[in-house]
């Protein structure tokens, strides 16, 4: 079965299935395969093809995949352009919703390591 350009896995429930579709968790499968009258503990395979274009409907309603991910990089290119300080964040690859940086943000700074002296060096005596 595939959706949006995407194959939903056939082996998993379809409640989980839908969710490999950017812009789908958890909430959203549930909401469309109710709305598409599917079972969703049903599993991809067992799906027939009036069921998968019910829930191909259904998530046509909303922006999944291509179309979301081109109106989140255009948002955040606008922050950059206008030079708002969430822009700026963006820019450096620093977190952009006021966390700490002194401690933490490995995953936005990468893993740049500081080395810890210790602060004394021994002499040896001759």
């Amino acid at each position: 079965m595939r959706i949006s350009g995407v194959t939903i896995p056939e082996n998993k429930r379809l409640e989980y299935g839908l969710r490999i579709l950017f812009g789908v968790g958890h909430a959203r499968a549930l909401r469309i395969l109710s709305a598409a009258r599917v079972d969703p503990s049903r599993k991809g395979k067992d799906v027939n093809q009036d069921e998968e274009n019910a829930i191909r409907k259904q998530v046509e309603r909303f922006r999944t995949e291509g179309d979301l991910k081109r109106e989140i990089a255009g948002n955040v290119k606008r922050l950059k352009d206008i030079k708002a300080y969430r822009g700026i964040r963006h820019m450096r690859g620093l977190p952009v919703r006021g966390q700490r940086t002194k401690t933490n943000s490995r995953t936005r700074r990468g893993n740049v390591r500081k080395t810890m002296g210790t602060g004394r060096r021994t002499v040896e005596k001759k």
